[in-house]
């Protein structure tokens, strides 16, 4: 019966609620009682041949039952409530922690893995707190002050009852560890399942190219059988504790019944008491059966508790110490001094001392080889992790000193895997800026060369778009993700692989019109083709984690080196110029 910490602290979200469901649970409870006592009454008056009371005693049985009915109706309502306020608030922080975590986070918990635990382990917290507690709160109460009351009108039948509820209460606990590794092995293969289920889904496609789809198949079966094995498990420790405390209820109720019928018998107890015996002793073991029940329906949030601590207590990578407002008069200068920064377990370094400066208001490309460190140097301008050594300004300020939110919406990026909505277009447009009007809509996407494409669909900008924007074509999605960056108004446009996905034609024409419209923010144009970058004022070149030259194209095509090289192995592979 010991509660799990991190179930106790759901609880206290919905403290009163919970406390008027409980007190609503411990009435519906008594009114049981009143009706056992109401019915000893009459079967000692209907046996001793006294009918005159037999319609009043009746009618009290008929009025509790009526209470029971709107007390329970009342009951299950706030309970109810209590377990949603649970839900939505628990849903929120986890949510918001796992927004703290960043991208950083993901990339060693697996998606599927994080949504079973949103979903279906916080449905599991919503049943166990709002069912299961507020019964063990009754059932630790009111068995005690019955028995009070059957020393009172028969101390004999104590013999048979306090042994059987002790039983009944404490004997499953023997059972508590092995059931608590139990219900972890399961919820460990149920939270895998779920990621693998997750993960065939999205990936069916590539999973269809390779002809994996029966391979993938055939291990989803086998993790579905283990996850009834672990099922099975699970059910064979919860039966023995209800085996042992039905055998507890049963054992108590019938040594309980031989001893009123025995006290009868040597005429040391009146008719009424042996029949208030007799039905306060079943009335003593309900609230135990009943938390049994309930036991049952909160199992899942049990199980769920361990994953729910670990996902909120887990530590980001960088943390949020910063306290200087992220809006800035003028797009600010960008600066990386002597950065250097090792992923864990890395053998070497992903950058080595990268020194460079992106002026303001002024369009600077990235490029490099693969494994170069581009994308390392967003992820540290964006704070997914920390330099280990040197620093990241914005105007002459470490951008650890901005908030990350702050820092964030000062930085609009647009990625090579872009993301949409199941939603309209509007509506994934306007994610970016909520009170963006139609004409703003029509602007940036006309910018971001879609919006030809978007008003020839039957339904223009409010097309319902499929999940991740289905869809659309690899090309449409990232328009459509430039149009929504532009819309953002941020001082710091991130271009990373923004139009890979366009032929070069297209994305000769989209670059140029896309930095006339950028004004004057601030621009990091990544890209691994020549039309994308050639046109920057500013081109800095990685190589191995360090700048091997900075300048502008025709100055880097003539100085030789890497820059060079790329360009020409893009004139003879078009399209090739590495990332």
């Amino acid at each position: 019966m010991i509660v799990h910490p991190e179930l106790r602290r759901a609880a206290l979200r919905a403290r009163r609620p919970l406390l008027t469901a409980t007190l609503l649970q411990g009435a519906v409870t008594l009114t049981h009682l009143g009706q056992a006592v109401l019915l000893a009454v009459a079967l000692a008056h209907l046996a001793r041949g006294h009918t005159g009371q037999l319609p009043w005693l009746l009618t009290g049985v008929l009025a509790v039952v009526a209470a029971r009915a709107g007390l329970g109706t009342w009951q299950r309502r706030t309970a109810t409530r209590a377990g949603a306020e649970v839900r939505v608030a628990l849903r929120d922080e986890l949510l918001a922690h796992l927004g703290r975590l960043g991208p950083a986070h993901l990339t060693t918990a697996r998606a599927g893995a994080v949504r079973t635990t949103l979903v279906d382990g916080v449905e599991g917290v919503d049943a166990y707190v709002s069912r299961y507690l507020p019964q063990l709160l009754i059932t630790l109460t009111v068995p005690p002050l019955v028995l009070v009351v059957l020393a009172a009108v028969e101390p004999a039948a104590l013999l048979g009852l306090v042994p059987a509820l002790l039983l009944a209460l404490a004997g499953p606990r023997a059972w508590d560890r092995l059931l608590a590794a139990r219900g972890k092995e399961h919820w460990d293969t149920y939270e895998g399942l779920g990621a693998d289920y997750l993960e065939a889904l999205q990936g069916m496609p590539a999973l269809r190219a390779a002809g994996a789809v029966g391979r993938t198949r055939e291990r989803l079966e086998k993790r579905s059988a283990a996850l009834h094995r672990a099922t099975v498990a699970k059910l064979r420790v919860s039966l023995v504790d209800t085996g042992i405390t039905d055998l507890a209820i049963q054992g108590g109720t019938a040594a309980a019944a031989l001893l009123a019928c025995w006290s009868a018998v040597s005429g040391s107890t009146t008719a009424t008491g042996t029949y208030l015996v007799l039905l306060l002793a079943s009335e003593c073991f309900r609230p135990v059966r009943d938390l049994a029940r309930e036991w049952h329906a909160g199992y899942l949030g049990a199980s769920a508790a361990d994953g729910i601590a670990a996902l909120r207590t887990a530590e980001p990578a960088v943390h949020d110490t910063g306290t200087a407002p992220g809006q800035w008069q003028a797009p600010p200068e960008l600066r990386f001094e002597n950065v250097r920064f090792t992923y864990e377990g890395a053998p070497e370094p992903a950058l080595h001392g990268v020194s460079f400066t992106a002026p303001a208001g002024r369009t600077t490309a990235i490029v490099g080889p693969s494994g170069a460190g581009k994308s390392t140097l967003l992820a540290l301008l964006l704070r997914h992790h920390d330099p280990h050594e040197g620093r990241i300004t914005l105007d002459g300020r470490p951008t650890d000193q901005h908030s990350l939110d702050a820092l964030r919406q000062g930085v609009a990026v647009v990625s090579q895997d872009t993301y949409l909505f199941h939603a309209t277009i509007a509506d994934n447009l306007r994610m970016a800026r909520p009170d963006a009007t139609d004409e703003d809509l029509t602007a940036a996407a006309r910018v971001a060369g879609v919006h030809d494409e978007i008003a020839a669909l039957p339904a223009g900008y409010a097309t319902v778009l499929g999940e991740r924007g289905a869809t659309l074509s690899g090309g449409q999605r990232q328009r459509l993700a430039l149009a929504r960056a532009l819309l953002a108004d941020a001082p710091v446009l991130v271009l990373d692989e923004a139009t890979s996905a366009v032929d070069e034609r297209r994305e000769a024409d989209i670059v140029r019109e896309l930095l006339s419209a950028a004004g004057d923010r601030t621009v990091l144009v990544i890209a691994h083709r020549l039309a994308a970058v050639r046109h920057a004022e500013h081109i800095v070149v990685l190589d191995g984690g360090r700048v091997d030259a900075a300048g502008d194209h025709t100055g880097l095509v003539a100085a030789g080196g890497v820059y060079a090289r790329l360009v020409e192995a893009g004139r003879t592979h078009p399209g090739e110029l590495a990332a």
